[in-house]
């Protein structure tokens, strides 16, 4: 006999509400009660960052978090990073600097990437690589990823600087 559990969460600005087994990994949650596939599933260990959200602001495996243990709180996935059909600064520059080939480990990248450049939007290199080394990307070899985030930090800050004028 299963006991199922109510789970209440805020995804991407939207109220959530769906009994699930206590079991229900986030990331299966996200994709099969709330139907948001941006979250993908590689390694289902913790190891490879392509399910990475954001839970209330900080980076965090859904593979490895339980449904049950963000009851209550705001998810940001993927798809909440801009309204649907447009893409924020970073996807942005991660288009125009190509900074994902297949785009299998770009949705956890982008997520880790958007908690860096918030709590440091002037990051060096060498800061984008280790903000960004819990993520594994079997394409690109790191280099067009860090361009593109370097470019969305450089952007922000000439239109923080417009903005000023």
């Amino acid at each position: 006999m299963s006991t199922r559990t109510t789970v209440r969460l805020t995804v991407n600005g939207r109220a959530y509400e769906s009994d699930c087994e206590p079991r229900l990994t986030l990331a299966d949650f996200l994709r099969r009660n709330c139907g948001l596939t941006g979250t993908h599933l590689g390694c289902e260990h913790g190891v490879c960052g392509a399910c990475t959200v954001l839970i209330d602001g900080a980076s965090a495996r859904a593979c490895l978090t339980l449904a049950v243990q963000v009851d209550g709180v705001e998810i940001t996935t993927v798809e909440g990073l801009a309204p649907p059909g447009e893409l924020n600064t970073l996807q942005q520059c991660f288009r125009e600097h190509h900074g994902l080939q297949c785009g299998f480990c770009t949705p956890g990248v982008l997520m880790c990437a958007t908690e860096l450049l918030k709590e440091n939007p002037n990051p060096t290199a060498a800061e984008v690589r280790r903000g960004i080394s819990g993520n594994l990307c079997r394409c690109t070899g790191y280099d067009a990823i860090v361009r593109s985030v370097l470019a969305a930090a450089e952007a922000a800050h000439e239109n923080s600087q417009e903005s000023v004028s």
